[in-house]
């Protein structure tokens, strides 16, 4: 097949890009913003990618380079819930108004399935557990609207146009290539990198809040599985297991042989207390993470400790 991956150049979407380049064409559009070209380098090198440098943002661009493309991975966005709460008009005009665009120029092109990446930030501080696909979306932040919004745009589409789609909630992905330095980053590289230096990794709140984290491998099957399949709607993309804060500060202490101790600041803005996902909806599509958490984390850990050696 011939896919595009928007955002292909970030964390997951150059591994993405990576796992389909092994076996079809792809085409990544990426305008740099916040992936990152030496995620993609080898791949264009050896000829499997083909990158484009450009925003979602530009719909011209999008009908020239999405023409004769049979699946697009939609994994373009300006992540993160603390950026989007200091610029939300930049998260929507990227997350919104870019993912209305690859939608339209899907529709043109004839594509046969759009597969967006979506994110567990929808359904907010809502206290039930697990988190299930049916349950009311309650965004706490604007990048939890923008992501709803084009959960929203996707069901239309199809509904009204035909354009399959599908949606998937990312539960706290992690994995290599996830950048530590930002100060928006995830909490695992960040915690990682701060206990390899011996500095004490900053957690907001008391660290007992908890996290459905997701390797990075499993969202890419994920992704593969919902384009090969006749699937359709919203699917939860998680381990179904939860792990607090602290666990995880004693987990990464532990794989490293060290006692590097946290420091503890006030809560954030927009964060939420726990999340779980019920990942049943997802097996209806093969979906199926193998590994646990702890030999993700260590896989993680070892391609950061090579990049700090």
């Amino acid at each position: 097949m011939k896919a595009l991956v928007t955002g292909g150049a970030g964390f997951i979407g150059s591994h993405l890009a990576e796992e389909l380049a092994k076996d079809n064409e792809v085409i990544i559009l990426d305008n740099l913003s916040t992936g990152r070209m030496e995620n993609v380098k080898d791949l264009v090198k050896k000829g499997s990618v083909t990158f484009v440098k450009g925003s979602m943002t530009d719909f011209t661009l999008l009908q020239e380079i999405i023409r004769d493309v049979d699946y697009v991975f939609h994994q373009g966005a300006i992540p993160s819930v603390p950026r989007s709460i200091e610029k939300p008009s930049a998260s929507n005009d990227a997350n919104i108004n870019g993912t209305l665009n690859v939608l339209m120029a899907s529709k043109e092109a004839g594509v046969k399935k759009v597969i967006y990446a979506s994110s567990s930030s929808v359904y907010g501080d809502a206290p039930e557990m697990p988190k299930r696909e049916d349950m009311k979306p309650n965004p706490l932040s604007p990048y939890a609207v923008t992501k709803i919004a084009g959960e929203y745009y996707c069901k239309v589409f199809q509904e009204v146009y035909g354009l399959k789609t599908v949606s998937l909630r990312y539960f706290n992905v992690f994995g290599q290539r996830q950048d530590p330095t930002s100060e928006y980053a995830a909490v695992i590289p960040k915690f990682i990198t701060s206990i390899l230096n011996n500095k004490p990794p900053t957690i907001y709140g008391d660290g007992e809040q908890s996290r459905d984290f997701t390797f990075v491998k499993y969202v890419v099957e994920a992704n593969i599985l919902a384009a090969e399949s006749d699937a359709t709607g919203v699917f939860n993309i998680a381990c179904g297991g939860r792990i607090t804060i602290n666990k995880l500060v004693d987990m990464i202490n532990e794989i490293l042989g060290k006692n590097i101790k946290p420091v503890y600041i006030a809560p954030r803005a927009g964060d939420i207390k726990h999340s779980l996902a019920d990942i049943s909806r997802a097996k209806s599509f093969g979906y199926e993470p193998q590994s646990n958490f702890k030999e993700g984390l260590k896989e993680t850990i070892r391609w950061f400790n090579d990049g700090v050696s």
